[in-house]
Formats: structure tokens, sequence, C-alpha cells
């Protein structure tokens, strides 16, 4: 229980805390890469909507269900929903594993090319040439393993490791970025970036698909529906405010993806205007490791810049793995495995199951794909358990206590059900968007839907099972009007 790891010490590093945990790669290198190719200040405007009708309401619910339940997501869920329903936290909890296996191949990356940078191996006399060579080569394996062991040494420190870790880098990430979006407004040129980044095009609203995109990059990039901030929220002081915390959450994670949007457009406009439709359709990592080094190469002072750059991107893929090591670690524990046990389990299995997207670039792509898909999902379950509970009731009850500075209203009771409504949306949208693909492709639906099957069929057969080991006094579908599970002061 969470009795044995502590409570955050303060709300300042639980803050920085769930900051590390949203504030990952997808800030820096999906959002301005999105932003630029669904229209810049189009974009954000819809973008900005989704903040509130999609990430702020599902950050409510998570932090909600940590803090009343005191569990990982198998038993918030089983506690919340009742006995039948353990499988849908076992859904949003292997998502979050799915992610975590390839994710450490990611932020393996950046370590080698923050080494790169810091040794001048980059940009090199051929664009892309390190990528060329190291990608889905066994030396990636190494720096998996490397991203993965100090995830592990932190969270092996359990609450304290992660508030202190966290508390060295986000501060720095921050830092970090903010200095390089100074130094692209600074460039010639600069001011084309930022009209294009906040310039909206009416009219161009009407496009169903910039609505589509700016709700899917919400979903991926602040962490709603993950189960993250839920494991977190374990470790909650009893007194936190639950409506303040998500607020903070939500428009903290949009501001970092902002102003590193601000840093990329501003350097391409600057220094490549007219190659920016190329650098920017170059997808996550030509964008990333490619055309980056090439940039910074033209820049004065470039290659210090360039530092500053790809550190702070292993700042934000570290921080962001930190917690997927939390959660599946948390999932261990209140099955029962001893903690100590469950890192060395975890550390152990996410190597292993990780070298397969580290040596092929198919397979990275396809598991990228699937779980991406599954996390709107996690987001329909968790807006579901909501409706089960009782809207209302759920936000009386659990979200306002006397101890909020801000009351959520009604208001809150219509946009969860609109939640409900965007993630089938969702999910049927990126369902039509990959019908011309090969159906057992990296990208086929087929290929997609084997392995959503597999994974529901285990978790329900596993059903019983995962009450018995996690929760095994679950009787009631969730604790009386007012109750926790587990009062930490």
């Amino acid at each position: 229980m969470a009795e044995r790891m502590g409570v955050f010490s303060s709300r300042w590093g639980m803050f920085l805390a769930m900051l590390g945990m949203a504030v990952g790669t997808g800030n820096i290198w999906r959002f301005p890469r999105v932003a630029a190719t669904n229209g810049g200040g189009t974009f954000l405007v819809a973008w900005v909507v989704f903040l509130l009708l999609w990430s702020v309401p599902l950050i409510l619910v998570e932090f909600a269900m940590g803090k009343a339940t005191r569990y990982g997501p198998i038993g918030a869920f089983a506690r919340m929903m009742g006995k039948k329903y353990a499988w849908m936290g076992a859904w949003v909890a292997f998502t979050a594993i799915a992610i975590m296996f390839y994710y450490a191949v990611v932020a393996g990356w950046t370590i080698r090319y923050s080494l790169a940078a810091l040794r001048a191996e980059i940009p090199g006399t051929e664009p892309g040439a390190l990528w060329a060579s190291f990608a889905w080569s066994p030396s990636v394996v190494v720096y998996q393993g490397l991203a993965l062991a100090v995830g592990v040494l932190v969270v092996a420190r359990g609450v304290r490791g992660i508030e202190a870790a966290t508390r060295i880098l986000m501060p720095s990430l921050i830092l970090l970025v903010l200095i390089l979006a100074l130094r692209a407004v600074t460039l010639p040129g600069a001011e084309r970036g930022l009209a294009f980044l906040f310039t909206p095009t009416w009219s161009d609203l009407a496009d169903p698909n910039v609505w589509l995109q700016a709700l899917t990059q919400n979903a991926w990039d602040t962490g709603a529906g993950w189960g993250l901030i839920l494991t977190y929220a374990i470790y909650l002081r009893a007194k936190e405010d639950t409506a303040l915390n998500a607020f903070m959450l939500g428009v903290g994670n949009n501001l970092v993806s902002l102003i590193a949007g601000i840093m990329v457009l501003c350097t391409v406009f600057s220094i490549m205007p007219d190659a920016a439709d190329q650098i920017v359709g170059a997808g996550n990592e030509g964008l990333t490791f490619i055309w980056v080094p090439q940039l910074f190469a033209l820049m004065p002072a470039g290659r210090f810049f360039m530092i500053l750059f790809f550190v702070a991107l292993f700042f934000a893929a570290w921080s962001s793995l930190i917690s997927m090591i939390e959660l599946t670690t948390r999932v261990l524990e209140d099955a029962g495995v001893n903690r100590r046990t469950g890192i060395i389990v975890v550390g152990i299995v996410a190597f292993i199951a990780g070298i397969p997207s580290a040596l092929d670039q198919g397979f990275f792509q396809n598991q990228d794909f699937v779980w991406g898909v599954a996390l709107m999902v996690s987001g329909l379950f968790f807006a579901i358990t909501v409706l089960r509970y009782g809207v209302t009731r759920f936000r009386e009850t659990l979200i306002n206590s006397e101890h909020n500075n801000i009351h959520i209203g009604a208001w809150w009771d219509w946009v969860i059900r609109l939640v409900v409504i965007e993630a089938l949306v969702l999910i049927v949208w990126w369902f039509w968007n990959v019908r011309t693909e090969p159906l057992w492709g990296p990208f086929g639906i087929g290929n997609m839907l084997v392995q959503f099957a597999v994974a529901l069929v285990v978790f329900l057969l596993l059903n019983n099972w995962l009450v018995r080991r996690t929760n095994p006094d679950v009787d009631r579908v969730a604790p009386p009007e007012g109750e926790m599970v587990s009062s930490i002061p």
C-alpha cells in the first residue's frame, strides 16, 4: 500500500513528478510537427479546446480514483466498478506497459544523440549519417538498457526517489527549452515561424481533420487516460486539491508543448524556410534525429544549442519512462509482489520485451501504432467508470472536497459524457485512416485487432484471479460516498 512508500512531501514535489510524467518526447518532437502540418494557429485553437474537453476531465478522474482507492489501475477499477471489471484496469495498465517497452528504445536514442552532440559527431558530413548507421542496430539495445537502468534506479527508491529526480529533471528541462526557444525567436526570420504558429485561418476550422488531430495530440501528450496519473495520485496527501492539481498539470504540460513548438518552428523558418514543409513532414524521428542536427549546424553557436536540445529531449524521455516503470511496479506490488523483487522483474522484462522494437523498424512502428490507439480505449474506460459510479456523485464525493480551492461545477458532468463520444470517434477515425493499409502490415487493421483481441481475452479469463491477487476484500462497487479506501495524512 501507499503507506509503505510514503507520499509526496509537497504540492510542488507532486506537481513536478506529475509534469515529468506528462512531458515526454511527444511534446518536443510530435507537437511541433503535428501543429505545423495541420494549420499552425488553426490547430492551436482546436488543441486548446480539447485540453478542456478531453485532457482536464480525464486528469480529474485519474487524480480522484488514485487518491480515493490507493491502488494501481487494476485495483482501482475493481474498487470503482466492481469485481467483474478488473480486466478494464488490466487493459489500462498493460497499454501503458506495452508503450514502456518501446519507449525505452526512444529514451535510448536520446542518450546516444546527447553523447553524439557532446562529441561533435553530428551533423556529420552527410545528413542523417549517424541515424542511418545507428537506428535498428544492435547498439540500440545497449542504450535501451541504459535508459531502463537509470529509470529503475530512481523508482527503486519509491516516491521519494521519483520526487527527488523530478525536482532536478523538470526545472532543468523547462530551463533548457526556454533557452532554446529564446534563441529561436531571436534568429533572423523567426517572426515567420511565430506568425505561422499563432495566426489561425478561421475557415480551416471547418476541416474535421484539424479537430481530430488536435484531440489525438491531447490524448497522447498529456498522459490523460494512461493510468500514470492514477498511479502517482496514490501518493497524494489526503488534503491535496484535486481540481487545482488537474488544471495545473494540463496547462503546464501544454505550455511546454507550445514552447517546444516555438523553438522548433522558429528555427526551421529562420534557417531553412524553403525546406520547411520537407522538414516538418519528415516524421518524428526524421525531424529530430536527421533535420535538427542540420538546423543547429547552420546556427551561430549551434553545437552548444544542439547539446541543450538533445539533453532536454533525454530529460523529457527519462521522466516519462520513470512513470511507466512506477506504474508497472505498482501493479506487481498491488498483487503482493515485494517491491524490490518487482523492480527487478520490471527491469528485466521491459528490457527483453523492448529488444524487437530496438532492432526492427516495422515492429517499432506497429507497437507505437497499436498501443497508441489502445490509449483511446483506455480513456473510454475511465469515462465509463465515472458513468457507472454516477457522474454527479463522482464529482461531489471524489473530486470536490473541503480542501479544494477550485470547485468543479455541473459542466463537468456533461463534459465527461462527451469524452465517451470523443473516444469512440477517435477509435473509428483511426480505423478509417488505416483502411487502405495492408491488413497484416505494421499499420494494418487485422494486425491491430488480433493484438487487441489477445489482450482482452487474457484479461477477461484472468479477471477473477486479478481480483483475488490485487483486491481480495473488494465486495462492493465502490466505497460509500465520501469514504476513501485508504486515508493518508
